[in-house]
């Protein structure tokens, strides 16, 4: 008897292609909502430089370079122009105030000066010819007024005793007027005399301070005229150290040039040329150090020239302790300026990353060592070997510092 062979659904064939077609689905599904879509490069662990973030003093400061100065320069002007005389002492001399440098002549000053001096001699003998003058007119006054008073003292006491010689009648009574006339003429006299001399007294006692303002004024310009000559001779005005340019005999030398410059031994600053970046943050009394010879010379600021020049300023600073025994004039040294407080931060060493990525995001090592994601950060101030981490990133993670230049935009690093 036939039995009727019921047909088997589920087959090991039929599961088989559902299982391999859920695999598949699943697949697309994980690909598509869950699997990491970002781009990878491959990298070799040797060609990159990876560093730790840690947690330590952040030492706000920048490295600068100074070029050592005198502390004190007096710069030797020309005051006059001319050719070059002599030469009294060379550069590198040691000279004393009032030695005498350079001497110039100058045939066309000498001789304006002459004229000047003639011209001013001339007035001053007007000037004294006129005083003279002065003096006499009023000698002659005052011999007027004496005669004067000699004829009323001669006539008085003769008017008196013809008046009593007129009451015995002595005499006529024209011999008394003739002798009253001449009395009472002598007195009017007297008083118009007088009142002229006193006029005449106030104007030449004006006049006598006129004059006298007026030499006042033509000495100091004879003084003046004389010194134009010793401006030919250049001398120096300190102690110290001659500096000057190579100079000839018979050079020509214009009014207001730079004859050279004598500096003050024994005492130095550096003068530090800083980036303008920093121009907001630098102010006097922030302090440097450079080491030489193993050991550490403290400076601070104390100038600050605000003139820019090529994107940089300039700043002058002085030792606060010992100079350096060899230190010399023109010597460049390599400053640490510390432009804030040192303060506890998390510290990124410094590398090429900055360059790429401006400081707003890293490569940052995962756990397993062998990736490296592209994460976000924040960072702070800077110093010549450390970055301060404001955000983004903790103590003990590893970030990528070398230069990102090859990586392009890819998110995530495979380390090999």
């Amino acid at each position: 008897m036939d039995r009727k062979i019921k047909k088997k659904i589920w087959t090991f064939k039929r599961i088989s292609l559902y299982a391999v077609g859920l695999l598949f689905i699943s697949f697309i599904l994980y690909s598509f909502f869950f699997a990491d879509k970002r781009s990878k490069l491959n990298v070799d662990l040797e060609k990159i430089t990876i560093a730790k973030v840690t947690y330590g003093v952040f030492q706000d400061f920048i490295p600068v370079t100074g070029s050592v100065l005198p502390s004190t320069t007096r710069y030797l002007d020309a005051r006059e122009g001319g050719i070059i005389q002599s030469i009294e002492k060379e550069t590198g001399d040691l000279v004393k105030t009032g030695d005498v440098i350079i001497r110039l002549s100058n045939s066309t000053l000498e001789l304006s000066v002459l004229n000047q001096q003639a011209s001013l001699y001339e007035q001053i003998n007007r000037s004294t010819t006129t005083r003279l003058s002065l003096n006499q007119n009023d000698l002659n006054q005052q011999q007027r007024l004496a005669e004067i008073d000699l004829q009323i003292n001669l006539l008085k006491p003769q008017f008196e005793r013809f008046k009593q010689l007129y009451k015995k009648d002595l005499i006529s009574k024209r011999d008394l007027e003739e002798i009253e006339e001449q009395y009472k003429y002598n007195l009017i006299r007297k008083e118009l005399t007088y009142a002229s001399y006193r006029a005449d007294s106030t104007a030449r006692m004006r006049q006598l301070q006129e004059l006298n303002a007026s030499e006042d004024r033509m000495r100091q310009s004879l003084e003046g005229v004389n010194m134009i000559l010793d401006n030919l001779v250049i001398r120096a005005r300190i102690d110290g150290q001659l500096a000057t340019p190579d100079h000839e005999l018979g050079q020509s030398i214009v009014r207001g040039e730079r004859i050279g410059q004598i500096d003050v031994l024994g005492s130095y600053k550096v003068r530090v040329r800083i980036d303008e970046l920093y121009l907001p943050r630098v102010d006097i009394g922030l302090k440097g150090s450079f080491p030489q010879s193993g050991i550490n010379y403290g400076l601070v600021i104390t100038k600050i020239y605000p003139t820019i020049t090529e994107g940089r300023f300039e700043v002058d600073m002085e030792f606060t302790g010992d100079q350096p025994e060899s230190i010399k004039r023109g010597l460049s040294v390599r400053i640490r300026l510390e432009l804030g407080n040192s303060a506890e931060a998390l510290l990124l060493p410094m590398g090429g990353f900055y360059k790429d990525s401006g400081g707003n995001w890293v490569f940052l090592v995962d756990e397993s060592g062998n990736r490296a994601i592209k994460k976000d950060i924040r960072l702070g101030r800077k110093n010549s070997d450390y970055f301060e981490v404001m955000g983004g990133l903790e103590a003990g993670q590893q970030v990528i510092t070398s230069s990102y230049d090859h990586f392009g935009d890819n998110e995530v690093l495979l380390l090999k």
